[in-house]
């Protein structure tokens, strides 16, 4: 049977998600186009000619993928104009948790849970938290990736909110292919390698491929970087925001009782070559031994992949298909951050307590710097029959699947201090026949140090520093039903149809350290996350042709969809699509949707365990706030003094920001969170004009509005919202000590506020005419934010809109311009990267550009940087020996991003989502 024949008669539908486009490749001639004259895409069931461009979907290809040097699909989709920040970056050193070192795609800056990710039309599993990791894709068995920029809650369900992605695998391979990539920064670090081999056979009614895939890229140190090496406040400002917890450890002579220790009590260190025992032999701690903790910290975590992927199919009969997936992936990442900075009471019986008084000291535990080993492997099964058959006279499509994907995550941690431990190591009979296996530590030694009690002792850091387990699993089930076809003839065409149901599962628990459960780690506070809930779904889609072959009319079409969901744990919603498509004539395309969509609470936001952090926030109240609040009504009836200063770690007035607490704060989960609601609107037009061959315009306008959002909330916020703008219920969380400074602040999840964004996307391909030359073809896509607003409230309680257009990851502008050249068996591709300029709040001790400015009623004084450009190349050789060799540059010109001192998806002051250097690297691909 020819390959094009079953595609045509059998979609290739599993469940309610799969495409029929998975079996047929995008890059099928026109001749094949044609025979293929009703296609499904992303965004609907119902097979239809032209779909691809009914709705406005962004198609990669192979071609697309090889020509720019991606090394995983999160790296492709990142690249798009549309994307946001992303939402856990390698940057971003300071993440915990079990989604760290996953790839999360986040378009629209709507956030990574709203944007709904497909592995051939079916939910990749997602953690407790409702990401999903789109670094278990092996990037050698994609074939093109898909992606709707529009809600399509109607036909998806749950998370559709801003977007669909859709990567979606070879079918139908025959062959074998092997690859193998290798590079590494200019600057010598971040080596990265990557090794696939794919085997396909096709019969004349069955098919099978096996693909294998390994990837490693060594982490960067943040010492290595022009932006971190120096500290949080970059290279201008040399060792302001050091540390006063340094590796040298120091004690205070006197101490009080105090949790916050108050400013004329004095710190003490000893001096080099001094005798611990002899009080005299230490002299007063100063700045100068503050410490730079990015030392020690990775600037871009380690990760290692290892994957197996298999699809097979078996056509029973002419209308009858057997087919199936299966999933292996191992993902390991590194993360190393500084030692704890240990604040501890040293007890007066210590044995190394040279001051004859109970004592507080305070210490960075740089021998032993934290760690954190991140496994997880997600094994994913999917199966189910596809048919098809008539009934008077008409064709219809059916289809029944199943899904099973399950993530299992162990996170290995070292370098956080038991507290059981520490307790023991400074008692008198620590050591001795009363206790024999415990291991004294002198606490007053620096580090470099030796002598009896240092930590620079391997015996005595193993009693100090247990291995920390924490495991995860979350469980994703689907069982689902699909029926397609058409109903009736119309005059212009025939009235289209597809209904379907599908069952899902949901259930997920993540377990810390029963060190961390019980608060005897010197690291994060944290409880068991562990939930479950199920629904079913029901759905049905028309699509209605009104008029056809018209003058203005060449066709206009009318489509609807609408989703019924009935949850366990929250009760029902409803959502719907409309779109509308008119072809006045045969170049010229305009279309239009409006969408209604949801986004289900996940389990950690429902059942979540309370777990604590150390924030690094600016406190409105203090003085070092640019745009400070000191001595309103809300701080002084808070207790906080005039001239009050924030207090960071060690209790010492930040000298940067912002400025990391020295306490824990808490954040908790809710039970009682409702769904988000959203609208998306999306009007636009698709040109192809006859008198340029190859040309294509695009021009999309999109409207999102969000409503109960559901968001973790943020310190500053919070602060915000209670010092600056008064809004009294937002301060209950909040607990400070007698000098001011906040010693604990309980926040969690909640349906808070609303969102609006809108802006435009323009997309322009032309394929030259060949030239003597060759082949030239340009690719512009362009993304224009006009509006992102957040709700919020001013000291009078009003409402208003505040504007984030042009903070870090909300770029006005977002530009990519590809040139690719082909000419005989050589090829290259140029692409330029470009993104508008950023603004963020100003602190003090750090330039304003506008320290004038008033938003809202209110000052806000701002600081704003330029647009920034980046650059890519590759240059290509088709061997005879049918291979191709590439060699290319991302960020040619090792172009370097601004200082961010907002450190904004980042653990350093940078943005996280720029370039961190010039990375260079070799591909060679055999077929066979």
């Amino acid at each position: 049977m020819p390959d094009l024949m079953l595609p045509r008669a059998l979609p290739a539908q599993l469940l309610p998600l799969a495409i029929a486009a998975a079996l047929a490749p995008l890059t099928a001639t026109a001749q094949e186009a044609s025979t293929l004259d009703r296609i499904e895409v992303t965004g609907s069931r119902i097979r239809a000619a032209d779909a691809e461009t009914r709705q406005p979907i962004l198609t990669l290809t192979r071609d697309d993928i090889a020509k720019q040097g991606f090394t995983s699909v999160a790296d492709i989709l990142q690249n798009l104009s549309s994307a946001g920040s992303p939402a856990i970056s390698r940057a971003d050193a300071l993440a915990s948790g079990e989604a760290v070192g996953g790839y999360y795609i986040d378009i629209r800056n709507l956030g990574a849970a709203r944007t709904l990710v497909l592995l051939n039309g079916r939910r990749l599993g997602a953690t407790t938290s409702g990401l999903q990791d789109l670094g278990q894709v092996p990037i050698s068995v994609i074939q093109r990736i898909e992606v709707l920029k529009d809600g399509a809650s109607a036909i998806y369900g749950s998370d559709a909110i801003a977007a669909v992605v859709n990567v979606i695998t070879d079918s139908q391979f025959d062959g074998a292919e092997f690859s193998a990539r290798v590079g590494q920064f200019s600057q010598g670090d971040g080596r990265a390698q990557e090794f696939s081999l794919k085997i396909g056979t096709q019969g004349e009614r069955s098919g099978i491929l096996l693909a294998a895939e390994y990837s490693k890229e060594e982490p960067v140190w943040a010492k290595d970087r022009w932006f971190s090496r120096d500290g949080n406040a970059g290279p201008d400002y040399p060792g302001s925001g050091w540390s006063p917890i340094s590796k040298q450890g120091a004690h205070c002579d006197p101490c009080s009782s105090e949790t916050v220790l108050p400013k004329d009590e004095r710190w003490w260190t000893l001096r080099d070559g001094g005798d611990p025992n002899n009080p005299g032999d230490y002299r007063p701690f100063t700045a100068d031994d503050n410490v730079n903790s990015n030392e020690q910290m990775m600037l871009q975590t380690g990760i290692e992949r290892r994957s197996l992927f298999a699809s097979a199919y078996h056509d029973v009969n002419d209308n009858l298909r057997l087919q199936g997936e299966a999933l292996y992936n191992q993902r390991i990442t590194d993360q190393q951050i500084a030692g704890y900075p240990l604040q501890y009471d040293v007890p007066v019986d210590s044995p190394f307590n040279p001051l004859g008084e109970d004592t507080k000291i305070r210490r960075r535990l740089w021998e032993v710097p934290r760690t954190t080993r991140s496994e997880l492997q997600t094994y994913r099964l999917s199966g189910g029959l596809v048919g098809n058959f008539e009934l008077g006279g008409r064709a219809f499509d059916w289809d029944v699947g199943a899904l099973v994907n399950r993530n299992r995550l162990t996170k290995t941690g070292h370098g956080d201090g038991s507290r059981f431990a520490l307790d023991r190591s400074l008692k008198p009979e620590c050591g001795t026949a009363a206790d024999p296996n415990c291991k004294p530590w002198n606490p007053f030694l620096p580090y470099g140090v030796g002598g009896p009690g240092s930590l620079s002792d391997p015996e005595l850091q193993k009693f100090l520093f247990p291995t920390f387990v924490d495991t995860g699993e979350t469980t994703t089930t689907t069982y689902s039903a699909n029926l397609a076809g058409s109903l009736f003839d119309m005059p212009a065409g025939e009235f289209g149809f597809a209904v379907g149901y599908e069952h899902r599962r949901e259930q997920g628990r993540f377990v810390p350290d029963a060190f961390s459960q019980s608060g005897q780690s010197t690291g994060l506070e944290s409880v068991t996350t562990e939930g479950a809930y199920s629904l079913d779904e029901v759905y049905t889609e028309l699509s209605i042709p009104i008029l056809k072959d018209l003058p203005f009319a060449r066709e206009l079409t009318l489509n609807a969809a609408g989703r019924f969901s009935k949850y366990s744990n929250f009760g029902n919603t409803l959502n719907s699509k409309f779109g509308l498509t008119w072809r006045p004539m045969d170049e010229l395309l305009v279309r239009g949707t409006i969408a209604t969509g949801f986004r289900a609470p996940t389990i950690a936001d429902l059942y979540g365990g309370t777990a604590s952090s150390f924030e690094s926030y600016v406190d409105p109240c203090g003085i070092g706030a640019t745009n400070t609040v000191n001595g309103n009504a809300a701080c002084t009836g808070a207790g906080v003094p005039l001239g009050y200063e924030q207090l960071g770690q060690g209790g010492k007035p930040c000298t940067g920001y912002p400025c990391q607490t020295p306490d824990q704060f808490f954040r908790d989960s809710n039970p009682d969170l409702k769904p988000e609601r959203s609208t998306s609107t999306t009007a636009g037009v698709v040109w192809s004009p006859r008198w340029v061959e190859g040309l294509d315009v695009s021009l999309d306008w999109y409207k999102y509005t969000i409503k109960d959002q559901i968001i973790l909330d943020s310190v500053d916020r919070i602060l915000r919202d209670c010092y600056v703008l008064g809004n009294a219920a937002r301060c209950e969380g909040i607990a400070r000590g007698p000098d001011g400074h906040i010693t604990n602040l309980r926040y969690g999840t909640t349906n808070l506020g609303l969102v609006q964004t809108q802006g435009y996307d323009l997309g322009i391909r032309y394929r030259l005419p060949e030239l003597a030359i060759g082949q030239f073809k340009v690719d512009w896509q362009t993304s224009y934010t006009s509006q992102y607003d957040e709700e919020g409230s001013n000291s009078k309680g009003e409402k208003f809109m505040d504007g984030r257009v042009g903070e870090p990851g909300y770029f006005r502008v977002r530009s990519n311009i590809g040139l690719d050249w082909e000419k005989g068996s050589w090829g290259a591709n140029y692409t330029l990267r470009y993104y508008s300029g950023m603004r963020e709040n100003c602190v003090r001790n750090r330039p304003c550009t506008d320290p004038d400015r008033y938003a809202n009623g209110e000052p806000e004084a701002i600081r704003k940087v330029g647009s920034n450009t980046f650059h890519d190349l590759q240059v290509r050789w088709t061997a005879p020996w049918d291979a191709t060799i590439a060699v290319g540059a991302k960020n040619l010109f090792n172009h370097q991003g601004p200082i961010m001192f907002s450190q904004p998806g980042s653990a350093f002051p940078y943005y996280g989502g720029f370039d961190i250097g010039r990375s260079i690297y070799m591909k060679y691909q055999q077929r066979f």
